[in-house]
């Protein structure tokens, strides 16, 4: 069946009363029908559409002879003379004392305000205490009770309505009578109420036709995007936006991650949209997931990954803090998480974005808290399994540790879309460099641009072991660039040197005295020097004597290697070899050694124990490593004359890569002197002009 109607199979006027009934005739008829056999029941919806449903249901019940009583709290005329007046709540409690003990017949007593006998955690009030023996009291009467799905409601109250209805938003099948003819030409000559649905899926039928009703421009305009503009505003509630993150323009590099979300998410929706057959779109409806986790280091992206999804689908997202929803109160983070996803319903579409998900949704049975976590996590749970999969609201749970997430969150269903977004590797921090070097106007030249991605491939100084630029630091480094040529009114281009400022301005470099400098640079050409005379060695980069990172008085930085999952034996031995290098030019040069080379040494010691006793790459023969445990992963023991044999080629190889480096400096030592007297002057040579000193040599 097409999804498209015509003009003439639209209402031409509807009263809010027709569209209540229009909207939930199937609903009100069991409601109704539950009522006239003495079941009691619970209607969870707006305020705004409590009265409407009401009046539906006692036309109905009339219909049987069954007399409707609303204790609505409002005092009567009557009652007020010689009185003082009381208040709301005390003038309900009233009403339903005299309702119930005065009833001798069969009656529907109609409590349209039943929430505020309960506080905002879903406990009962003082006043409410006094109300429960009451609702119990005459089994003659049936109880109607309308509940807004903001507010729990205590179990003792939620057992008196053994049927419960919930009419949160609108069925999509029903909205096509919803519309009338006038209201239908804002959206074109062919109204899809399907495309209408996806902007007003979370709002109830007498909200939508106010909203409706209200709608500026145009009949039959050739893009509708005004009308759905002015639905997007007014749908928008408490914390939720409209972001305008654009995925291309706005972040760069990681085409990967872009590529699956677009085929995965965007492309799919978009195919939705498009497609006019009701069986169609059900089909694609039921391969959409609307839970995501987006996982990798802190600093990558995610939730601005989220943001630009959210620019795509037109979606409004709120981002939330996982430990903002936590509280001290009882029912109170669970009671948070309701709100949340209310709120996200009636600004369809929209993303719900946890951040830090981890922070509460950690596997069951390893807290160590008070334990709300875990109810938290089950109400997340149940919240996510009411979803209808016509509703476009989709959570996005951000977190660094995913492994760590209860394994009932992940299953199929819930977070089954799972999207790392790791480091940017350096194309892609190019491709973010690139971004803000518009945005902040910054006029890097290529040259300073390629340095500061080469720069930035580096770990990060300071920071955790392992951790890595990313797109949070090359934004910290754009700004500082941009702070530099504010405070100083530079209007030239940056160049490297400007990097260099920016990504060392505030390090505290140790002030070497002049011999210090000496033995740093004898020390610096020396691994320069190997590394030009080692077949398999990465070119170099740059060396330098100044402390660009803690803790490094001098660095030779290597370019990006051209294979990077291959490793071979004969790069290890060169790379012992490079090593050696820098303690074998001091004693050449200098005849001494400093304390310095001992990293290069633990590092040396380090390849040459892993090419012997892990990789079995140690030479002489048969190939021999030392295994692992299966069971404890621990290395099993050896026999003495097994560990005599594997120590002893250790020693040998790093032998061996000593007497290399011995050799090449030796033979290459009026290279080692000119690179470390201008090291002395320049502190800093680059890849050309090493390249132009060695072609002179």
């Amino acid at each position: 069946m097409s999804i498209l109607i015509e003009e003439k199979d639209l209402p031409k006027d509807l009263t809010p009363e027709q569209a209540v009934e229009a909207a939930y005739a199937a609903e009100l008829a069991e409601v109704a029908s539950r009522l006239r056999r003495g079941i009691p029941v619970l209607v969870e919806g707006d305020k705004d559409l409590s009265l409407f449903l009401y009046m539906d249901l006692r036309a109905r019940l009339k219909q049987a002879n069954l007399q409707c009583v609303l204790i609505d709290g409002r005092q009567r005329a009557q009652d007020q003379q010689g009185m003082m007046p009381l208040g709301f709540l005390a003038s309900m409690i009233a009403q339903i004392r005299d309702a119930v003990r005065g009833a001798v017949e069969r009656k529907v007593l109609v409590l349209p305000h039943i929430d505020l006998l309960t506080t905002s955690q879903g406990g009962l009030t003082t006043e409410a205490r006094e109300v429960i023996p009451l609702l119990y009291e005459n089994p003659e009467l049936v109880w109607l009770g309308f509940k807004d799905p903001s507010f729990p409601l205590p179990t003792v109250i939620e057992n008196l309505f053994p049927h419960r209805v919930s009419l949160l938003g609108i069925p999509r099948p029903r909205l096509r009578h919803l519309v009338t003819q006038k209201e239908a030409r804002k959206f074109g000559k062919q109204f899809n109420p399907w495309t209408l649905y996806k902007h007003v899926s979370g709002i109830n039928a007498v909200r939508l036709r106010k909203l409706l009703g209200t709608l500026e421009g145009e009949d039959y305009p050739a893009d509708p995007k005004k009308a759905f503009a002015q639905i997007r505003q007014a749908t928008l509630t408490g914390t939720l936006e409209v972001p305008n993150v654009d995925l291309d323009n706005d972040i760069g590099g990681y085409a990967k991650v872009k590529e699956r979300l677009r085929k995965e998410i965007i492309d799919v929706l978009a195919l939705k949209d498009r497609l006019m057959q009701e069986d169609e779109v059900s089909r694609v409806e039921e391969l959409i997931p609307r839970g995501m986790i987006f996982w990798g280091p802190p600093g990558t992206g995610k939730t601005m990954f989220a943001k630009a999804m959210a620019t795509a689908l037109g979606a409004a997202i709120t981002v939330v803090s996982g430990p903002e929803l936590k509280s001290k109160w009882v029912g109170e983070s669970e009671e948070n998480l309701r709100q949340i996803f209310q709120r996200a319903r009636q600004s369809a579409p929209a993303i719900i974005v946890f951040d830090e998900l981890d922070s509460f949704a950690t596997a069951r049975g390893t807290y160590e808290g008070s334990g709300v976590e875990h109810s938290m996590v089950n109400q997340l749970l149940t919240e996510m399994d009411g979803f209808h999969r016509e509703e476009l609201v989709f959570v996005v749970g951000t977190t660094n540790f995913v492994e760590s997430l209860d394994p009932a969150l992940l299953r199929p269903g819930r977070f089954e879309f799972h999207l790392c977004i790791p480091y940017p590797d350096s194309d892609d921090r190019r491709a973010i460099l690139r971004i803000y070097d518009a945005k902040m106007n910054l006029k890097m030249t290529p040259d300073a641009l390629e340095h500061a991605v080469k720069c930035t491939g580096d770990p990060v100084e300071g920071a955790a072991a392992g951790t890595r630029h990313s797109g949070d630091h090359l934004n910290a480094l754009c700004r500082a660039l941009a702070r530099i040529r504010l405070r100083e009114n530079v209007t030239r281009p940056t160049e490297i040197a400007d990097v260099d400022r920016a990504l060392t301005e505030w390090i505290e470099r140790p002030k070497l005295t002049p011999k210090e400098e000496r033995v740093v640079a004898t020390h610096e050409a020396g691994h320069a020097v190997c590394a030009l005379f080692c077949e398999h060695a990465t070119p170099i980069e740059r060396i330098s004597i100044q402390a660009d990172t803690a803790g490094a008085l001098g660095f030779v930085r290597y370019q990006d290697p051209a294979h990077r999952y291959v490793v071979t034996r004969a790069e290890l031995l060169d790379d012992i070899c490079i090593l050696m290098g820098g303690r074998e030019a001091e004693i050449l040069l200098l005849e001494d050694v400093s304390i310095g080379s001992v990293g290069d040494l633990q590092r040396a010691s380090a390849i040459a124990r892993a090419l012997v006793e892990e990789f079995g790459l140690g030479g002489e023969g048969v190939p021999v490593c030392r295994f692992r445990d299966d069971h404890t992963g621990g290395r099993v023991e050896l026999s003495a004359s097994q560990q005599e044999m594997l120590d002893r080629r250790i020693v040998e190889l790093l032998e061996e890569g000593r007497q290399r480096a011995v050799t090449i400096l030796r033979e290459q030592r009026a290279l080692i002197e000119t690179l470390r007297d201008l090291l002395i002057e320049k502190k800093v040579i680059d890849a050309k002009t090493l390249a132009g000193i060695v072609a002179k040599t």
